[in-house]
């Protein structure tokens, strides 16, 4: 029981989606535009820079509340900032009260990381810029970024419970951005230079979605 009201936790927590609350105040459903996923990249691209960056605090630091909570009110489960952080990925990409489409769980997993441990969030993090950057595509972060983190949370910990719970949002992570990639086999996904260079992608996209 403690252990389905740890998951519960963090899916409660994962449904509250900032990227639709905004859109919709501004008249939309953010999921009818651009990528048609509610979350800090398809803000940027909808609404705007600081809206995004609004949004991708918020998606952390509800992971890292989901996390957190989870720890205090069940100590007795080794795995409760995992399970409670991984469940909050999972409510943020598949939010019951929003018909189970929200968005693709990066911030979230990165607040998930937060809460686990600081140094290994910023670690990571700086290697995920520096890889994103590298191909200028966003969707290479979160697949890595889950799998790297994986990795690294079963070498220190030993933990096979944790382990499993963080493999399955590994797949879940993969599935969503499965048509990124097909997006950037096309020439139709967004570069990472989007966010100074967005007459120009914007052209580029149109561009190839014609071709």
């Amino acid at each position: 029981m403690q252990i389905l009201l740890c998951a519960l936790l963090g899916y409660f927590f994962g449904n509250i989606n900032p990227a639709f609350i905004i859109a919709k105040f501004k008249g939309f459903d953010i999921r009818e535009r651009g990528s048609g996923n509610a979350g800090a990249s398809n803000t940027v691209i909808t609404i705007g820079k600081k809206a995004g960056l609004l949004v991708a605090l918020f998606d952390i630091l509800k992971a890292v509340a989901a996390s957190m909570l989870a720890a205090y009110f069940f100590p007795q489960i080794k795995f409760a900032k995992i399970l409670s952080g991984s469940c909050c990925i999972l409510g943020h990409i598949f939010p019951v009260l929003m018909k189970f489409h929200g968005g693709k769980g990066l911030a979230s997993l990165g607040g998930t990381i937060l809460a686990f441990d600081p140094l290994i969030f910023i670690l990571l993090l700086g290697f995920e810029i520096a890889l994103g950057f590298s191909v200028d595509y966003v969707c290479v972060v979160p697949v890595t970024g889950s799998v790297i983190f994986t990795l690294i949370y079963a070498f220190i910990t030993g933990d096979p419970v944790g382990t499993a719970i963080l493999s399955a949002v590994d797949l879940v992570i993969l599935y969503k951005h499965i048509e990124n990639f097909k997006r950037i086999q096309n020439g139709t996904e967004a570069h990472i230079s989007f966010l100074w260079k967005k007459e120009q992608e914007i052209a580029r996209i149109k561009k190839n979605t014609n071709d």
